[in-house]
Formats: C-alpha cells, structure tokens, sequence
C-alpha cells in the first residue's frame, strides 16, 4: 500500500508531491548585533527543501518580541534582506518556505527590554526559562520574570507589528506565514485562563480571551491573503504556567472563526513536551468539522502514526522538528525507508557554525 505522507496534497495556493513539512525550530545562528539572517542559514533551509513546506524558525515581529538570544528578526531592512537570501535559496532548489512570525511575550529576559520588563496580558510569570548569551559568549537558561501587563494601546501596537512583520515576510520572498499561537508564548499566554486575568475585553471567557488572536489573524491575512496565513496552536500544552483545562475547547471555538475568515492551515503542536499527553481522537474529528483548511501536525511522528491520521481524513500534513536537523533529505529517507542519521552533538543545536547545522550528509 501507498503511504499516503507521499501522495499529493494541496497547502495554502499550492500543490505538493508529499506531506512531510519540516517544522519550526529555532537553531540560534543570526549575525549579530542586529539578528540577521545568515547565507549559513539559507544553505542549511535549501538542503532542506524537498520538504512539501518549511516553516522557518520563529521569527520575532520586532524587538518586544524577543526572547531567546541570536533568533531572527522581520522588523528591519537589515533583516529582511538576510531572509532574501533564505527564501532565494529554498525556491532555487524547488522548495517553499512560511515564515512563523512570533512574539514571545512574558517568555522572555529582562537583558532584551530596555526597561527590564517583557509583557504579557496579565503580571504573571511563566515559572519557564529562556536561552541568554551572555557577555562571556556562553549561552544559560536564565528564569523569566514577572511580566508587565500590556494596556490596550500597546495590545493595538502589537497587531500592527504583526501586520508589518507579514508584509515584511512577502517583501522578503516568504510563501506565506505562520501565526505562532501556541508553547506559551503572547498569542497563547492571551488564549488561555491561567495566563490571562484581564477584566477588559480581551479576557474573561473564551471569546474575550480568543480576541486578540483572532485580530492578530485577521490583520495579517487582510494584509497579505488569507491563503498565505496560517496559524500554530498547542491544544494539550501544560508546562510555563499554560495548565488551563478550558484550553482545547478554546481551540476548537477559534478554528470555527478561522474557517470563517478561510485561512489556509492549522497547525498543532503536540506532543513536544515531557507531560505532554496525547491528543485524543474526539478532538481530531471535532476540529476536522469545524475546520476545513489544511490541518498540519507535529510531535514524535513516525510514518505509521501519520499514515494513520492522513487516512482517517483527521490530518493533511505532518510536520517534523529534530528528524530534519540530521536529515536534510528526510523525505526521501522516509519513502525508501533508509536509515536515519541521528543528531550527533546536541550542543549545536542552538548558537554556533556549521557544525551540527549544515554539516549532516543526505543518503547516498
């Protein structure tokens, strides 16, 4: 029988020949001072395009948003034309590329904010670390603070920058983009009870607390098509604070706006996280009836699980993180069932060179 991860599909405005995307992750290596993409970094997103799609690595959409040091920025010129040379790259060897655009929110370090202060939808701290380089070049896992709260006009000012970011994506040659709704980070923390105390409204019930990303979503897709616009969300996520049982019910009421408004996929991030449990099949089919768009997941696949999903009509696409970073040409791994390369060093896994990031062979 056919594993259908191989069988064509339709994402977005396009058409591909599998539905193995590589998902989103961060690897640490912009040009500093500035948080510049790299031609290291086109090289490593161009081995990788035999990929139905890559989702870049998370992309803050100004410098509020960052909170993990060396990560990309899309607010810039400087760092615009750094992402020409990725998206160039990636579309010469035939592939296609969202950029996932991000703000961080209360995950975050006092060293990035010039007041010493990351923001959030409430006071609260995640109870959560965040990787800081230090002025001795050494890369820690530092606690994040007690946020300050947002006021409405800075919440309107991060709507804009989100909308600003997804042009910025277009100018710099990206497909599409990636809404990072989900691990705990602004648009999640506003998503969900435990995060979001306010008494305004954008929080108190679902609805109030889905408003700001269905603001964030609606904007960038009215600037950019909402078939370039997708959105990440993590249903089932319980570490930094995100314990919130009301969570998956918020979700599934989201997706019902975002098949309204026709954006083009969800993507769920599962099982990334040691008390992660597993998503049950009663949500699958509810989210399948509220949203019709492409459905993308990611966490610990291997090709039966997704072959499984893909034929029940629960999932299009199936997204892999760590598979990718030792196997550029995982696709063609996974079809001729060939052995994996197993990631070598995790000390590359974030900040440095070559090492560990372009260095992993595809199959002979």
């Amino acid at each position: 029988m056919t594993n259908p991860l191989f069988e064509p599909a339709t994402i977005s405005h396009f058409s591909t020949t599998n539905r193995v995307v590589m998902a989103p992750m961060t690897r640490s290596r912009t040009e500093q001072p500035g948080d510049i993409p790299t031609d290291l970094m086109a090289t490593y997103y161009a081995q990788r395009a035999s990929a139905a799609l890559i989702i870049s690595e998370a992309t803050q959409i100004s410098a509020q948003g960052k909170g993990y040091s060396f990560t990309p920025g899309l607010y810039t010129p400087e760092q615009i034309s750094g992402w020409k040379k990725v998206t160039h790259a990636v579309h010469n060897a035939g592939g296609r590329i969202f950029a996932q655009l991000w703000h961080v929110g209360r995950m975050s370090h006092p060293s990035f904010h010039a007041d010493g202060k990351p923001v959030a939808p409430s006071p609260l701290a995640p109870d959560a670390q965040v990787w800081v380089v230090g002025e001795d070049g050494i890369g820690r896992m530092l606690d994040c603070p007690v946020p300050r709260e947002l006021s409405k006009n800075e919440i309107q000012s991060i709507i804009d920058d989100y909308r600003q970011a997804a042009l910025n994506a277009i100018e710099a040659g990206f497909d599409g983009v990636e809404i990072h709704a989900a691990n705990g980070y602004l648009i999640d923390q506003f998503l969900r009870s435990t995060s979001n105390q306010r008494t305004d409204e954008y929080g108190g019930n679902a609805q109030k607390r889905l408003r700001f990303a269905f603001e964030v979503v609606t904007e960038v897709s009215r600037a950019i098509g909402v078939k370039r616009t997708g959105i990440r969300l993590a249903p089932f996520i319980t570490q930094r604070g995100m314990d919130d049982p009301q969570a998956a019910d918020s979700i599934l009421l989201a997706a019902k706006k975002f098949e309204d408004l026709g954006i083009a996929y969800i993507h769920l991030a599962e099982a990334d996280w040691d008390d992660a449990p597993m998503v049950n099949e009663a949500f699958r089919i509810q989210l399948r009836r509220n949203f019709s768009g492409a459905i993308v997941v990611a966490g610990n696949y291997n090709e039966s699980r997704a072959a499984d999903l893909i034929n029940k009509g629960l999932v299009d696409f199936v997204a892999f993180g760590r598979k990718f970073i030792a196997n550029p040409d995982l696709p063609y791994r996974l079809k001729n069932q060939l052995a994996l390369n197993e990631i070598s060093d995790p000390s590359t896994l974030f900040g440095g060179n070559e090492r560990g990031y372009t260095d992993y062979p595809n199959h002979e």
